[in-house]
């Protein structure tokens, strides 16, 4: 009964919470608007991560490079080819989600740490690729003015977009993590050695995991391009990958939405903070460092457990 009720109240708060943002371009001002959408692209890249960060327990030290190579196949289809104008949008994911099937295939093949490394090791040469690639990918200068779509050329049509993919997408995660791919991909996390014992193909299900989450995080990578306009090869650089550790990190790593929270955290605070200082990393490293020391279960984690503890011991004194 508790579960139930957790479960109707976090229903309620999704719902409201996308209908408040549903209405956020009638009372905020262009800068506000394209905010909130880079926050929901980020975020959406976020909770990929954490399907096989948190759910999965996989070391993805290097998720950004599906990111940057699914906003890279977008903006290229959109700008090299005559296909319909959203097929850069489907061909992005998918890109991201070969590519994510590639890696998979040669860092499976190891556990953890040397996972993380070599996945670190594999995504540096996609970006070498694109930095230098100037006849094709416009090298470190990146791609701008991508001919986007007419009806989401506009911040509202591209806040929009952004929200209604965002959303579909979100919904699509949660219903994966809760399938029974999901349990077992979980299980693996918990215990790799007995879910092996009882006949559960560990590396084939990673495998899959990883190529979902490249997925989704070519998803992002698309709608980068359709709220910026352009993309660059800082989009699959390794710092981009820590600060999107560091958002599952502080939003809650073992939360669905906590990665979504952390997003909204540091996007702010990076937006806003960079307009006083050029030491953005300088603070990353502090908030880093707190989180460690004070929230090791993330902020959402942090009210969660407690909003868990005062429900249960409400119901045990009825």
């Amino acid at each position: 009964m508790f579960a139930a009720a957790i479960n109707k109240r976090s229903f309620g708060i999704a719902v409201t919470l996308l209908v408040l943002l549903g209405v956020l371009p009638f009372f905020l001002d262009r800068f506000y608007i394209y905010l909130t959408a880079l926050i929901l692209v980020t975020g959406l890249l976020a909770t990929s991560l954490n399907m096989v960060l948190g759910y999965g327990g996989m070391y993805q030290f290097h998720h950004a490079v599906f990111y940057g190579v699914g906003a890279y196949a977008c903006a290229l289809t959109l700008i090299k080819t005559d296909l319909p104008p959203y097929a850069g949008f489907i061909v992005g994911p998918v890109v991201a989600a070969a590519v994510g099937v590639i890696m998979g295939l040669i860092c499976v093949r190891l556990s953890k740490l040397y996972f993380g490394m070599l996945q670190i090791a594999l995504g540096s040469l996609v970006w070498a690729i694109v930095y230098r690639w100037y006849s094709f990918t416009g090298g470190d200068d990146g791609l701008h003015g991508v001919p986007v779509p007419d009806l989401i050329s506009s911040i509202n049509g591209a806040y929009y977009f952004t929200l209604i993919i965002t959303a579909l997408c979100m919904v699509l995660i949660y219903l994966i993590i809760n399938s029974p791919f999901g349990r077992i991909f979980q299980a693996i996390r918990d215990n790799p050695e007995r879910s092996e014992t009882i006949g559960v193909n560990v590396k084939r299900h990673q495998l899959v995991g990883l190529t979902i989450a490249a997925f989704f995080g070519g998803v992002a990578g698309s709608l980068f391009v359709t709220v910026e306009g352009s993309v660059f090869p800082d989009l699959m650089f390794w710092t981009l990958s820590l600060e999107i550790l560091i958002m599952c990190l502080l939003g809650g790593w073992f939360t669905f939405l906590g990665p979504m929270v952390g997003a909204g955290i540091v996007v702010s605070l990076q937006t806003f903070v960079g307009m006083y200082t050029e030491y953005w990393t300088l603070i990353m490293g502090i908030i880093l460092i707190l989180l460690i020391f004070f929230l090791p279960e993330g902020v959402l984690g942090f009210f969660l457990e407690r909003f868990s503890s005062r429900e249960q011991a409400m119901s045990a004194e009825k």
